[in-house]
């Protein structure tokens, strides 16, 4: 049976265990092989990837977002939610709050961001208007309530390259811009999403107030524990909005521009997990 839903677990959300049964597949892509667990919820198939690998192996600006997000569009996926560990640019959104996601800036450099290479002799567009599927952020954002979760509904999320942290000056820069949180994995993932057809959510965690803003220097530490005590009400989030969605379909995402077309040979990069 194909995998309806897949969850994308970020930095601290590594255990398919949250799923009933999860099995171990090997998904070969152009791009390179990729290790997704598949288990069910609600009765559905659930797909789950730990983005960075077992034992957060992968660093952001080496992980293989298209051989991820191909292997996800192999094992028939639809609808995807994933987490990320943000920092906040925002006085109000305070370390342990969620987020949802709705805009994004990019400030990538070194990414392969598009499946579309001009392989097939064509060039395609994908729309981004809106980059995050509302459909599932409405449903997240409901079950949230529901469950007594905290959520904020809207932010700019802004991607970096890493996986240094940013400057003070930076941060300052993304504030003025609009932006809301900062990360490093959002970006190409969302773009990819979109290009193969899957409707695609984040669940932001704000682990810590950004370079400048906290009054101290940061740590990957100290994000690895914030998100440790955030993830028992991200599970539960997720989980209920599996189950509250499984079964509608969503008409507020564009289909994926068609031609996605499987690379030359040679072309993958070869960093999958």
């Amino acid at each position: 049976m194909a995998a309806q839903w897949a969850i994308i677990g970020g930095t601290g959300v590594y255990d398919p265990q949250l799923l009933a049964g999860p099995r171990a597949e090997s998904v070969n892509t152009p791009y390179g092989g990729v290790e997704v667990f598949v288990g069910r919820h609600a009765g559905v198939e659930v797909a789950f990837l730990p983005r960075h690998g077992r034992g957060h192996s992968v660093p952001p600006h080496r992980i293989n977002y298209r051989a991820n997000l191909w292997a996800l569009r192999e094992l028939g996926v639809r609808s995807c939610l994933a987490t990320a560990a943000c920092g906040s640019l925002r006085a109000d959104l305070a370390p342990g709050g969620l987020v949802l996601c709705d805009q994004f800036l990019d400030f990538t450099r070194s990414r392969p961001t598009t499946f579309y290479d001009g392989q097939d002799g064509q060039v395609h567009h994908a729309d981004m208007t809106d980059p995050y599927c509302p459909r599932l952020r409405a449903t997240l954002a409901l079950q949230g309530r529901q469950l007594g979760i905290g959520l904020a509904e809207q932010a700019t999320y802004v991607c970096t390259e890493g996986p240094r942290f940013e400057t003070p000056a930076e941060i300052r820069a993304y504030a003025r811009l609009g932006g809301d949180l900062v990360g490093m994995t959002g970006v190409p993932e969302v773009v990819l999403a979109r290009e193969a057809g899957l409707c695609y959510a984040s669940v932001a965690v704000v682990t810590n107030f950004a370079a400048g803003l906290a009054g101290r220097p940061l740590t990957h530490a100290e994000v690895v524990d914030a998100m440790r005590s955030a993830t028992e009400g991200v599970r539960r989030l997720l989980l209920a909005a599996v189950a509250a969605a499984a079964a509608a379909p969503c008409d507020r995402c564009p289909p994926a521009p068609a031609g996605i077309e499987a690379p030359a040979a040679g072309a993958g990069e070869g960093h999958a997990h």
